[in-house]
């Protein structure tokens, strides 16, 4: 039997699916279709999914405290209740700024969002604190992308796609600070790495735009293993499940897919268990 059982569980076809977003409370994974500006809801127990969206490109998400969803848009940032529609709760652009991309909750209720810039060197990160303040950490990289913590919180992991590297940061939770960065991986002939989620042993799982695949590596950025795909664009991964034993993948479907899968939601059940993700507190007034 192989290590891996992959189950694909929607097919919207996404032109750039992306996000994966497990709510453990609601047992169901969140998903979006970037360009063409939807979220999808797939629920594990009915096995079933809807489209709860249609509005603006949201390029990445959290979950708020209250089960909503924080939505990082083109020029804003809106919260989407459970039924609801999305209201704007933030406005904000910055130069060279295209709109927002891959975002990741930390333990206090910060958000880290990354941008993709109009060139190579206009993208960066950027930090929501939970008054609504936003805080440029650095720019420069083009598409920011995928970013987790070490289950001991003291590390952040974050994606460059533009340079294809990933990086590690000691991360500071008391005032939210990233210092010490690091190469710890650089990608050669083996696609792009996009989305990234990290184990409940502090492994980092890296997905492979144009490659593929979703590479497994240790902390300090060697590879630990691999996971072929029936597709060739993987944008995204996170975990999820009742233990937390499944990992949901987004897919693409760009012109350089051929797969009728392409553009899917994928489900991979193996030796591995991952943790939850951590919920947004941003204030809301």
């Amino acid at each position: 039997m192989s290590e891996w059982k992959i189950t694909m569980l929607a097919n919207e076809h996404c032109e750039t699916g992306e996000n994966p977003l497990w709510d453990g409370q609601r047992e169901c994974v969140y998903w979006a279709d970037i360009p063409n500006g939807k979220i999808f809801r797939y629920d594990l127990a009915w096995q079933s999914h809807e489209q709860i969206y249609s509005d603006v490109p949201v390029g990445g998400f959290t979950l708020q405290t209250d089960g909503s969803l924080l939505l990082f848009r083109v020029s804003d940032i809106a919260i989407l209740p459970w039924r609801g529609v999305a209201r704007t709760i933030i406005k904000y652009s910055d130069d060279g700024m295209e709109r927002f991309n891959d975002v990741s909750a930390d333990p206090e209720g910060r958000v880290f969002a990354g941008t993709i810039g109009k060139t190579e060197t206009s993208g960066g990160l950027y930090r929501v604190d939970l008054d609504g303040t936003i805080t440029k950490l650095f720019d420069g990289t083009g598409c920011a992308n995928g970013s987790g913590f070490s289950p001991d919180l003291q590390m952040f992991y974050w994606t460059c796609s533009t340079t294809k590297r990933l990086f590690r940061f000691r991360y500071h939770r008391e005032t939210g600070e990233l210092t010490e960065r690091t190469e710890i991986y650089r990608a050669q002939n083996e696609g792009t790495p996009d989305g990234l989620t990290v184990d409940a042993e502090g492994n980092l799982w890296s997905a492979r735009w144009d490659g593929q695949t979703i590479v497994k590596h240790a902390p300090d950025g060697s590879v630990l293993g691999k996971i072929k795909m029936p597709v060739k664009t993987i944008s995204s991964v996170c975990f999820g499940g009742s233990d937390y034993a499944k990992l949901f993948v987004t897919t693409a479907s760009g012109k350089s897919c051929s797969s009728s899968e392409d553009g899917a939601l994928f489900q991979i059940e193996g030796n591995f268990r991952g943790k939850p993700e951590f919920h947004s507190r941003i204030s809301l007034a």
